[in-house]
């Protein structure tokens, strides 16, 4: 037991006037508190207590030792009265970091609200696709996509499914054609993604069983949203989350190519470092983005 524990457990011997009463009032066995108070008195090479036939008492070491132990007894139970009085109310600064795009296009729109419900919290948010290190930066909570964990110690929480479609520009289809099957990707310009190889592993399942196909193209960039106002621009074929062009296919503005493909493999999620007693303004942002994202994410909710 550490001296801080023996301190607290001297004043509460103290104050019980027995080893037994202690022990009842901390759920230990008399004879292990007796044996902590033996070692305290062997760390500190003096006699604390004269014990008889009659019970305890102070020795004059005891006496003077038993107020700084009644002092830290009390700062103690101090500090965990606030903790608890503030547990359920979020405080401080809670510190996020999302990918570009979903940071821009889900996560900003839906903090006013967060921040109306808990308005003394302070935010402080990085967007970014670069490789994290949560509990190295004193990251909260980080907001990922599956291929981008790496830390085995993160906890994960699904938020929503990472449903990813093809798509290009009306005026990219008007310059090169319109694929028709996925061999036909193979001869237009994809974009790429620089900072996570695995994402340009465009696995497209379909009935007959095909899979990963590499492709090729004369553009990349270090962002999903780079891609995506590549996209935009006309400038290749993408794949991207539906999450961030959900409004542009309903516009017009992208036109989803072999729709009979899909690419669900990967999932939004929600990381931090630590399950146990979170700190309460993190609780408070998960729980947050579980509500908001439900069982079926804005963007694939019918209007």
């Amino acid at each position: 037991m550490e001296l801080s524990s023996q301190m607290i457990l001297f004043a509460t011997v103290v104050e019980s006037e027995s080893f037994s009463a202690a022990a009842r009032s901390l759920g230990h066995s008399p004879s292990a508190v007796s044996r902590q108070i033996g070692h305290l008195e062997d760390r500190l090479k003096v006699r604390l207590l004269n014990r008889s036939k009659h019970g305890l008492s102070l020795t004059e070491e005891g006496r003077a030792f038993y107020e700084r132990c009644a002092d830290l007894a009390a700062r103690v139970s101090e500090a965990e009265t606030m903790a608890t009085s503030i547990s359920g109310h979020p405080t401080g600064t809670l510190r996020i970091v999302a990918t570009v795009a979903f940071g821009k296009a889900q996560l900003l729109p839906i903090l006013p609200a967060f921040m109306r419900r808990y308005p003394d919290l302070n935010i402080a948010l990085e967007v970014t696709d670069r490789k994290i290190d949560l509990a190295g930066e004193g990251i909260d909570v980080a907001i990922r996509f599956t291929e981008q964990v790496d830390d085995s110690y993160a906890v994960a929480r699904k938020l929503a499914r990472n449903r990813r479609v093809i798509c290009a520009a009306p005026s990219y289809l008007k310059r090169y054609g319109t694929p028709r099957t996925r061999q036909e990707l193979r001869d237009h310009n994809c974009l790429r993604l620089s900072t996570v190889m695995r994402w340009n592993d465009w696995h497209l399942e379909s009935p007959d069983g095909e899979g990963a196909m590499l492709l090729t193209g004369n553009f990349e960039a270090n962002s999903a949203d780079a891609i995506y106002h590549a996209a935009l621009a006309g400038i290749g074929i993408a794949r991207l989350s539906t999450y961030l062009i959900d409004d542009d296919l309903k516009s017009g503005r992208l036109v989803r190519l072999l729709p009979d493909y899909a690419d669900d493999g990967s999932d939004i999620l929600a990381l931090y470092s630590e399950k146990r007693n979170l700190a309460p303004r993190v609780r408070a942002f998960i729980d947050y983005l579980v509500e908001h994202f439900g069982t079926v994410p804005p963007w694939e909710r019918e209007a």
